[in-house]
């Protein structure tokens, strides 16, 4: 017979963990809404010069080149609204055929002036690959907080490679971020998804790291998809981490049973490959 006691301890933990994860993606809402307003006040003054310059200037090239430049800066602008939008909306537990292709785009977006700011270079091998079955702004929480730990782990520059495929025999859609940091030791690989734990000193010059509740949140959520979350490592080479994701069934002719974040299957997906990132 189940003690009562016990099931009211693991639902108390269950919604303290829920209530862990709201408050942290209201932080990462924040951060990112820090960051990008920079962005966001280059492009109107981008916009406001070159409009002046097309008011000041009769002769067709010049206001031409100053029409094209403004359409370019009020497409961006667009771009880092909807990321941002999409953050904030959609905040529902439901899961849905989810393009990863795409998050790596928007969270690029949204980050693109942090990454140039830290010397990152960046490069995307997204291969074709079929939807996964996600909670996209859950999965948008895990890419920008592996992507910011990528950052923080190269302070004097280096390139992150994110990399979308399909892995046919476990039906898994995998995205990937490797970075060129420094690498974490092997003997700290088994304890990085633990809460609190963390391999950096604190908070950085902007602000972000060092709590250690970042890695463990991430666990939890791709958990919840019924994934897993894979980390690499070789000190002074760097670090990859893999999201598995299982992707939307083939020749569903019936609508798939709702799923709803928190339920997880009964043996923890999480897995720990701590083989090298050469």
């Amino acid at each position: 017979m189940n003690d009562p006691q016990a099931i009211g301890r693991d639902d108390e933990i269950d919604r303290l963990k829920q209530q862990l994860a709201h408050a942290q993606s209201l932080t990462a809402l924040g951060e990112l809404l820090g960051t990008t307003t920079h962005e966001y006040n280059n492009v109107l003054m981008t916009i406001i010069n070159y409009a002046k310059m097309g008011m000041r200037h009769k002769d067709d090239p010049t206001r031409d080149k100053a029409f094209e430049k403004i359409l370019a800066a009020g497409e961006r602008a667009a771009r880092i609204t909807n990321g941002i939008l999409g953050l904030a909306r959609n905040r529902s537990d439901d899961f849905e055929p989810t393009d990863l292709a795409k998050l790596v785009d928007d969270a690029l977006v949204l980050l693109e002036r942090e990454l140039r700011k830290y010397r990152i270079a960046v490069e995307t091998k997204l291969q074709e690959a079929p939807m996964a079955m996600a909670n996209a702004n859950q999965i948008q929480q895990v890419l920008l907080n592996l992507l910011i730990n990528a950052r923080q782990a190269m302070p004097r520059g280096g390139q992150v490679v994110i990399s979308v495929g399909y892995d046919g025999p476990s039906q898994m859609v995998e995205l990937s971020v490797r970075d060129t940091g420094g690498g974490i030791p092997q003997e700290k690989l088994p304890r990085i998804f633990e809460p609190f734990y963390s391999t950096k000193k604190g908070p950085d010059e902007s602000g972000k790291g060092g709590t250690g509740v970042g890695l463990a949140a991430c666990r939890d959520i791709i958990e919840s998809h019924r994934g897993k979350i894979l980390v690499a490592s070789t000190i002074g080479k760097g670090t990859a981490f893999t999201l598995r994701i299982p992707r939307v069934p083939e020749r569903s002719t019936a609508p798939a049973a709702p799923i709803t974040l928190g339920t997880r299957p009964a043996t923890p997906a999480t897995d720990q490959n701590q083989s090298k990132a050469g």
